[in-house]
């Protein structure tokens, strides 16, 4: 029997990126009261707040979901580790702190299936009003908000010399990757404050859990969404051996993210109707689109030896070089201590046939055979690249009805030719910039996949057995016009067919974005808190 753990207007399943800022935003009115749940525990480890700390907490169960994938056959036969955020926060308490809004065509082609309101002209002011960007507010830059961008706080010689070398290789050098075209090369802009690892729990909700309207409960197992008559009406939860149900006024809200969001509306009754009943669960809503249009950027890692130049992997292994980082960063909130996994990227094409850039390199002063393994011995740099307009579609679905189980993760990567020959260029483009004069004096050796894989066939191989995910998994519960039978949402992020429920993360996007996806979460949780209180209006 579930104890009564009262009535809120709004009940919010996840305080990760998008749950931070929906708590905040709505529980601006002292008159609304907001329950937030979350799964995982607070953000009280030291190497959640120092940037470097992602080598620590990814693939640590102190601050990661420790997922897996099923084996992906795309990957010959690999299970990849799946990391999410396991502390409020979500994976902005663990990813790689990067601010990237993706591209104008991005949220233009949402709006031109029929999402009315996506386009860029529309969603960039919810982008600018809680930005805090360093260098103040301009055209495409806010000041004052929760989310503070700057710019990174140490520089490599081998970054500035592998910008020449794009540069040579005809990717142009620009100054910011957030105006709405992002081809070209530049250093990434990061969400930090004097060093330190800026997430969204630290900037829009412990500023607020003051609030008396607004509850936080973590170590909370959410089992399902209450829906009766076909509107959400509550959430039932436990927390240690007791179970509870919250009943919600207003609306229910799952913010949770594209792994754990679909899994939450299969427990509750929405889903595909023959999935949900072999699973023993009782269908409340037939919604075939649930868990389905997985889509995530895959990163392949080839990695250069060099010599002559210092990066992060000879540092690390050097005790005292190692003391004088933390020396550094003690006293001057300074070097590479406060790095994000990559410091300077480039966009660009992997062939003429793309209008916009397709591609993501994220370059970076050391190499590992993966995240959470040690770094290589030798000095070395990576010139990691992702196709950032996938055609490769998954799925992720609850396992069993018992909600403590691990959803089933399918990214099914590398599935479409289109992926494949973009993964080829790839690798090609990779190695044209690194053979270019800027770099030849610090002697550059193809250490993986190696210099002898040369063949297409060889080279899509290759991509299977180095690619990985960067942890951007998008687009499980999407929206879509009412003409779309696979729609879970429509463009007010309400979940079709039940009444009172939304999804409100990166489940939403119909196609992930062309960049790094947080700062995109964190917009549309923005616009749907406005929507929200909008329709509360009405």
């Amino acid at each position: 029997m579930a104890v009564d753990f009262g009535r809120f207007d709004y009940i919010i399943a996840g305080a990760g990126s998008a749950g931070c800022v929906l708590a905040n935003r709505l529980s601006a009115d002292p008159d609304t009261s907001v329950l937030l749940l979350e799964a995982g525990g607070k953000d009280d480890w030291i190497w959640l707040h120092i940037p470097v700390g992602y080598l620590f907490a990814i693939g640590n169960p102190r601050a990661d979901w420790m997922f897996k994938t099923a084996p992906e056959a795309g990957l010959g036969g690999r299970s990849l580790p799946y990391p999410r955020g396991k502390v409020i926060g979500g994976s902005s308490a663990i990813n790689a702190m990067i601010y990237m809004r993706g591209q104008a065509a991005d949220y233009d082609g949402w709006r031109q299936l029929g999402l009315a309101g996506w386009g860029w002209d529309e969603v960039l002011p919810h982008f600018l009003r809680h930005e805090d960007h360093v260098g103040g507010a301009s055209r495409f830059h806010g000041a004052g908000g929760e989310w503070r961008v700057e710019h990174p706080r140490i520089r490599w010689a081998i970054l500035d010399a592998l910008r020449d070398a794009a540069e040579e290789a005809g990717i142009a050098k620009i100054d910011d990757f957030n105006t709405g075209d992002n081809e070209g090369s530049s250093y990434f802009q990061v969400n930090q404050k004097a060093g330190r690892r800026w997430s969204a729990a630290r900037g829009f909700l412990k500023p607020v859990l003051s609030r008396r309207n607004l509850r936080l409960e973590t170590g909370v197992e959410v089992e399902r969404v209450v829906i009766e008559d076909g509107r959400a009406t509550g959430m039932e939860f436990r927390k240690g051996a007791q179970r509870f149900i919250a009943h919600a006024d207003g609306e229910v809200i799952l913010a949770a993210g594209a792994v754990a969001s679909p899994k939450l509306l299969e427990l509750s009754g929405v889903g595909d109707g023959e999935r949900l009943r072999n699973l023993g669960i009782a269908v409340a809503h037939h919604a075939p689109g649930v868990g389905e249009n997985l889509q995530d950027h895959l990163q392949l890692r080839p990695v250069f030896k060099v010599s002559g130049v210092p990066t992060l992997n000879a540092d690390y292994a050097n005790l005292f070089k190692r003391a004088g980082m933390g020396l550094h960063y003690a006293l001057r909130r300074g070097g590479p201590l406060t790095m994000a996994p990559s410091q300077m990227g480039a966009f660009a094409r992997s062939s003429p046939r793309y209008e916009t850039a397709n591609l993501e390199f994220h370059f970076q002063p050391l190499s590992l055979d993966k995240w959470g393994d040690g770094l290589h011995a030798f000095g070395a740099f990576t010139a990691s690249v992702c196709n950032l307009r996938p055609t490769s579609r998954g799925a992720v679905h609850a396992a069993s009805p018992d909600p403590a189980a691990p959803p089933v993760i399918a990214p099914n990567y590398l599935s479409t030719e289109e992926d494949r020959r973009v993964a080829v260029d790839a690798l090609r483009l990779a190695r044209r910039i690194v053979a270019q004069p800027a770099l030849a004096r610090f002697h550059p050796e193809e250490f993986r996949p190696g210099a002898h894989v040369t063949a297409d066939g060889d080279l899509r191989a290759a991509a299977a057995d180095i690619g990985t995910t960067i942890f951007h998994p998008a687009g499980s519960a999407a929206m879509g016009a009412a003409s779309d039978p696979m729609a879970v949402l429509d463009e007010r992020l309400r979940v079709r067919g039940v009444r009172g429920l939304r999804v409100v993360d990166a489940s939403a996007m119909p196609r992930i974005v062309s960049g790094n996806t947080n700062s995109p979460t964190i917009m549309l949780a923005e616009k749907g808190a406005a929507m929200i209180l909008e329709d509360a209006r009405r």
